[in-house]
């Protein structure tokens, strides 16, 4: 899917989350509803770090761009070491190692790990990527049309503020972990939903997604889970563009309301 479609889906999908904990009677305070839901919106951009003509390789100048090349070298390089004998050969990386549920749980054991061994600047730089990248996701018209240096702002603005709003008593930097120093440990949820709904969304398109990687199916380790052939679209297609993208913005606005016991 095309990003600002993998950032509906991640919102919303974080949202859900959010009505689940207040059906189950752990209701999320509004500043982690709010926040994660904008984390989970950027991280569901993350795993295209493979391509070098994703959103997330213009988000952050020359460092994003050099950084997807790198990425795009090591998962190209990753799947040579441990293709099948059935997976086919292959000269690019994109759609193998970031694409994957194994590495979902990394990135999100990292950032948990950075907060709460960081501290406050290390929640701050979690808060301002995810941020930009939500940005570039939900509001790409206007994205594209600011300067790169106004979206950081923007994103910087963002992460202080959020970030004071939740370390005020009751707002949910220990929402889900109370022990002292590891309040802010609930970062890693959204990041990791972010990139697994990331994943599900490529796998309803005509190239499927090696989520499973590395637990092989028959003679593949790179299997392109995906549904039936026929039910699968394009990138960027109408059935995108016109029945997910409009599905996100309901499902999400439902999850919002009934995280916030709303209805």
């Amino acid at each position: 899917m095309m990003g600002p479609a993998h950032s509906l889906s991640g919102a919303a999908a974080w949202l859900g989350v959010g009505a689940a904990a207040a059906a189950a009677g752990r209701p999320m305070p509004w500043p982690v509803l709010v926040v994660g839901a904008l984390i989970c919106a950027g991280a569901a951009l993350a795993p295209d770090l493979d391509h070098k003509s994703a959103t997330i390789s213009r988000a952050f100048g020359p460092i994003s761009k050099g950084l997807c090349g790198i990425t795009e070298k090591l998962s190209c390089a990753v799947y040579k070491a441990t293709r099948g004998p059935g997976d086919p050969r292959r000269s690019g990386g994109h759609r193998t190692l970031t694409h994957t549920w194994l590495w979902a749980v990394l990135i999100g054991a990292g950032a948990s790990a950075a907060a709460v061994t960081g501290g406050r600047w290390a929640v701050l730089a979690l808060l301002f990527v995810h941020l930009v990248l939500a940005v570039e996701g939900l509001l790409w018209r206007a994205a594209r049309m600011s300067s790169d240096v106004l979206v950081w702002l923007l994103g910087a603005t963002s992460a202080w503020i959020l970030a004071g709003v939740l370390d005020k008593a009751g707002n949910g930097s220990d929402w889900l972990f109370t022990a002292p120093g590891q309040e802010y440990l609930w970062l890693g949820l959204p990041i990791v939903l972010g990139a697994l709904v990331h994943d599900i969304g490529d796998a309803l398109t005509v190239s499927g997604c090696p989520i499973l990687w590395p637990i092989p199916l028959g003679r593949r380790r790179w299997y392109p889970i995906g549904p039936p052939r026929m039910m699968r679209f394009r990138a960027g297609s109408w059935v995108e563009l016109n029945v997910l993208m409009p599905a996100f913005m309901l499902l999400g606005g439902v999850g919002g309301a009934a995280a916030l016991n709303v209805i």
